[in-house]
C-alpha cells in the first residue's frame, strides 16, 4: 500500500514556550525628578536670563511711540488729540517683545537636555518675569532720557514726552510665553525622562 502524502497545512503550528511571569510583570522604574544636581545651573539660568532685561528695555525704548503734549497754565502736560492712545501702544509693544522674548528662552532652555524638568522650568520662568520686570525699569529710564526735555517752556509749546507703562501686566508675558513653550515641548517630546538620558 502506497504512502499517503502529508499535507503540511494540516500540520498544526508550535506554540511559543510561555514566559515566566516575572518577565510579564516586570516594568522599568518610572524616572525621578532631578532635584539637587540640577539647583546651582537654575539658579545660573535665572540669573542669565536677568540680563536680557538691557536689551528688552533699550528696544522698548526706540520702538515705542511718544506723546506729543500742549504745555497749560502751571505747567500741566494735556495730550494731543488721540496722542493718549499711544500709552496702549506702547504697552503692546512691551507685550509682543515679551512674548517673542519668552518663545525664544522657553525653545533655548528646552535645548539644554541634560537639565531638562520642572526645576530648570520654574528657575526659567522665575528669570523670565525677572527680566521682564528689570526690562520695564530699565525702559522707562531709558525713554526718559531719550524724550530729556531742554530749554524753557512756555504755555502753549507742545512737546513729545516719552512713553510710559501705566500697568504692570507686561511684566506677565516673558515667563508665560516661556512655561507655554516649554510646556508644549515636554508635552511632544512624550519620554518620562524629556530625553535627559539621551544628552
Amino acid at each position: 500500500m502506497a504512502e499517503q502524502p502529508v499535507d503540511d497545512r494540516a500540520v498544526p503550528a508550535r506554540i511559543p514556550p510561555v514566559l515566566p511571569q516575572w518577565v510579564l510583570d516586570f516594568h522599568p522604574r518610572r524616572p525621578r525628578v532631578v532635584v539637587k544636581r540640577d539647583l546651582l545651573p537654575s539658579f545660573c539660568l535665572a540669573g542669565a536670563l536677568s540680563v536680557l532685561a538691557l536689551p528688552l528695555g533699550w528696544l522698548w525704548a526706540r520702538l515705542a511711540p511718544g506723546q506729543n503734549k500742549v504745555v497749560q497754565d502751571g505747567g500741566k502736560l494735556i495730550p494731543v488729540g488721540g496722542e493718549s492712545y499711544h500709552a496702549l501702544d506702547a504697552l503692546m509693544v512691551f507685550v509682543m517683545l515679551g512674548l517673542g522674548a519668552g518663545l525664544l528662552t522657553g525653545i533655548a532652555v528646552w535645548l539644554l537636555r541634560e537639565r531638562r524638568g520642572p526645576v530648570v522650568m520654574l528657575a526659567a520662568v522665575a528669570g523670565s518675569a525677572l527680566a521682564a520686570y528689570l526690562g520695564q525699569k530699565t525702559g522707562t529710564g531709558m525713554a526718559g532720557d531719550r524724550y530729556a526735555v531742554t530749554g524753557q517752556l512756555t504755555i502753549g509749546d507742545t512737546i513729545m514726552t516719552a512713553p510710559i507703562l501705566e500697568t504692570w501686566w507686561g511684566v506677565v508675558a516673558w515667563p508665560m510665553a516661556t512655561a507655554l513653550a516649554y510646556g508644549c515641548l515636554a508635552a511632544w517630546n512624550g519620554l518620562d525622562d524629556l530625553g535627559r538620558r539621551l544628552g
